[in-house]
């Protein structure tokens, strides 16, 4: 009788613990689904996921992201919070390179390959001492001073971009600058400072 009891006992604890496996499983399926959820760029609904998903951050380093899967993207804002009004400047904005694939249409949803695209630019393009000028003249217009706020993955992806559109697109320091304050991800309020360079 007790070692019924027991196995029963047995059963009754091996069923609790499957349904908490399948349970969690099911989570982290939805999980999963939710991160890989898919809005157009600008609209109110991408502000809204983004700006409540953030994967950036300043201490993102690019050997971290060099360990993301290529399915995932580096969402939100890494410093300040996203502001609709500013993002969807941005947006429009960046409408201008929709024909070179090195600039995001968006700047808070970065698909991981690109990062590791542009983090490749950077390691293996070297500047001539000419388009290394355009590169220091676009540092000193730019509104953040170089490629972003600060010296995170953000700006190794986007020094490998100036590169890469220097060397390959002729793009002129003006040009560099208000491609960095366009796609600039540190959030915050305003309107966007690279619209006026070149102009």
């Amino acid at each position: 009788m007790l070692k019924n009891t027991n196995l029963l006992m047995i059963l009754f604890v091996a069923v609790l613990v499957s349904a908490f496996v399948l349970g969690s499983k099911i989570t982290d399926l939805s999980s999963l689904e939710n991160s890989n959820t898919v809005y157009a760029a600008g609209t109110k609904e991408a502000f809204d996921y983004l700006s409540s998903n953030n994967t950036s951050y300043c201490g993102l380093i690019p050997q971290t992201v060099d360990g993301y899967s290529d399915d995932q993207s580096i969402q939100g804002a890494c410093c300040g919070a996203m502001d609709l009004h500013r993002y969807q400047e941005q947006v429009e904005g960046l409408k201008k390179y929709k024909n070179i694939s090195q600039i995001p249409e968006d700047p808070y949803n970065i698909p991981v390959p690109l990062a590791k695209e542009l983090f490749e630019y950077q390691k293996t393009i070297t500047l001539s001492s000419d388009q290394q000028k355009i590169y220091d003249e676009a540092m000193e217009m730019s509104h953040e001073g170089g490629p972003c706020c600060c010296r995170c993955w953000r700006w190794t992806a986007f020094e490998g971009q100036a590169k890469y559109l220097i060397t390959e697109h002729n793009f002129t320091a003006e040009q560099i600058a208000e491609v960095w304050d366009i796609e600039d991800g540190c959030g915050g309020a305003g309107h966007v400072e690279g619209w006026g360079h070149g102009h």
